[in-house]
């Protein structure tokens, strides 16, 4: 059967935890778990079949501390570093909205927890072409369930024009459990 236009899975090839006692999963449907992870990896999800893809995640904090959830990009089970490359600018708000513009970080920011351990967080996140060899761009919108539901927009590129095939994703605080999935569109 032919596909048609829409969403399509894309299985990891392997993944990576790294966090006292963190592990990942790849279920049969071609999600990932994770559990307890300060950084987790996800290889093989962008292959030359598809140009754009979107990432869909919920998370929660192990403790009760606030993190910004980052990602790099990813070749051959390594990450892409240096802080040359990466640009974002974000666009937040609770009670207020606030705007910065980030460069030489050596990462992406793309989603947000409150420091709750009952919070609940979500991120939509697509990215435009990671494996051509030319510059990627990403777009995030990231939600925290707690208190006022803190909404957080990232866009940004990634300088140079390397193919890449995978994505790590980290907190700069606590660790976070939760579920991942990517799926290229197929056009």
């Amino acid at each position: 059967m032919a596909l048609t236009n829409g969403l399509v899975v894309m299985t990891p090839t392997s993944s990576d935890a790294v966090g006292t006692g963190s592990s990942t999963t790849i279920n049969t449907d071609g999600s990932t778990t994770f559990s307890a992870c300060t950084s987790f990896s996800l290889n093989g999800v962008f292959t030359s079949s598809y140009d754009n893809y979107m990432v869909t995640m919920r998370y929660s904090p192990s403790s009760g501390t606030g993190n910004v959830l980052r990602a790099r990009l990813r070749l051959s089970g390594t990450d892409a570093t240096s802080t040359a490359d990466y640009n974002h600018q974000r666009f937040s708000g609770d009670s207020t909205i606030t705007a910065t513009r980030t460069i030489n970080e050596g990462l992406w920011r793309v989603g947000f927890s409150s420091a709750n351990s009952s919070a609940r967080s979500s991120v939509t996140m697509y990215l435009f072409c990671p494996q051509l060899s030319t510059p990627t761009a990403y777009r995030s919108l990231g939600v925290d369930s707690w208190n006022t539901n803190t909404l957080v927009n990232f866009a940004g590129t990634h300088e140079l024009s390397t193919s890449y095939d995978g994505i790590t994703f980290s907190v700069n605080a606590s660790s976070i459990t939760g579920l991942v999935t990517v799926f290229g569109f197929n056009q």
